[in-house]
């Protein structure tokens, strides 16, 4: 009997959501005929196909993520690309990742032979912070919510899904234990005569670099990291503050290793790797009350969720005088059980499976 076949429509690919789609499309390559449609961003990585199963068929678009969304003539360009690739490969399933393909994707495809799903990968409106840019993104997401089964990342994503469409779904996201254990094999952590803080990422509005500063500010005697650079990065300026910028991996998870506690203060997320990550290498984690933050992390349990600096800068001096040992073992377990992708394989076939059959 012939597989059932997957599309995957990727414009965004690059970063974390490259991570997340090869890693998806490779453990699908065995259930399913996986094809994945994807557009080439300056972040995607130049060997990518060694990512990538070679069971899995990949097909470049040209005119998809050109100009975002906003440009009338690359956008029909982009619509007329996908119907002519839906023609040709005959899915089962679309799964499209992402705003830009999220959102012409439900342009072009009116899911009559198959079913559309849409994977928002943490909603563009959100993360962008308040504007007029991330106005039209919401807009268009009422527009279009009701055209795709809405599968997200986590329950707090989930709830947000909801108030755009009728059908929605979620399977948590995972990372590769073995990839990140041999990862870690071998890295000496970068020991810290002080108690050390850290965060990871791009310094730009969702991040709230301004909201790390401060808590900084607030714990003078602890040393704070911000592994990456960004635009906003001026505004991390307390005297106890280093900006390392990007960091080779091998580098960056050195420095985690010999951290004390891991903080993601963002204004939102899907599910961050960089957050699971840290919870695997037994991290104090401490985050935002915020889309996709809170589902993974139950305050006081493996973790604190903060609504304000002060909150932030209350835990971590408590954990300078006593280290709360439980909260980070508690958080690996729970990578262990449900934020890796053996599980993520698993609830992404009974998924897929329960599509097809027509059970949603």
């Amino acid at each position: 009997m012939a597989k059932k076949k997957i599309l995957m429509v990727c414009e965004a690919f690059g970063g974390g959501v490259f991570t997340y789609v090869s890693q998806l499309c490779n453990d699908m390559a065995d259930e399913f005929d996986v094809y994945l449609a994807y557009s080439l961003r300056p972040q995607t990585p130049k060997n990518y196909k060694d990512f990538l199963n070679k069971k899995v068929h990949l097909i470049e678009m040209k005119n998809v993520g050109v100009n975002g969304l906003i440009n009338l003539k690359s956008d029909i360009a982009a619509i007329k690309e996908l119907r002519q690739i839906e023609k040709k490969v005959k899915p089962d399933v679309i799964h499209l990742h992402s705003s830009v393909a999220g959102g012409l994707g439900r342009l072009a495809y009116k899911g009559k032979n198959n079913t559309v799903v849409y994977t928002p990968h943490g909603y563009a409106h959100i993360l962008m912070g308040p504007g007029k840019k991330s106005k039209v993104y919401k807009f268009a997401e009422k527009v279009l919510g009701n055209r795709a089964l809405t599968l997200t990342c986590c329950e707090s994503e989930d709830e947000e899904a909801k108030k755009f469409s009728k059908r929605t779904a979620y399977v948590e996201t995972g990372v590769n234990l073995a990839d990140l254990s041999a990862s870690l094999d071998g890295i000496k952590p970068v020991k810290n005569d002080k108690f050390t803080v850290f965060t990871l990422g791009r310094a730009c509005v969702q991040k709230q670099p301004q909201l790390f500063n401060r808590i900084a500010e607030l714990v003078p005697d602890a040393r704070f990291i911000w592994i990456g650079n960004g635009e906003l990065e001026n505004e991390l300026t307390a005297p106890n503050i280093e900006v390392t910028g990007w960091k080779p991996r091998k580098e960056a998870l050195a420095m985690a290793k010999g951290a004390d506690a891991f903080v993601l203060c963002s204004l939102g997320e899907a599910i961050a790797m960089s957050l699971i990550e840290n919870m695997y290498i037994k991290k104090l984690i401490l985050v935002s009350n915020r889309m996709g933050n809170k589902s993974v992390i139950h305050d006081g349990i493996n973790g604190y969720v903060c609504d304000k600096a002060e909150q932030y800068a209350e835990h971590i001096k408590a954990a300078m005088k006593k280290f709360p040992k439980e909260l980070p073992e508690r958080a690996y377990q729970d990578v262990l059980e449900i934020y890796n992708t053996e599980a993520m394989k698993r609830k992404y076939i009974r998924l897929y499976t329960d599509i097809i059959e027509g059970k949603y």
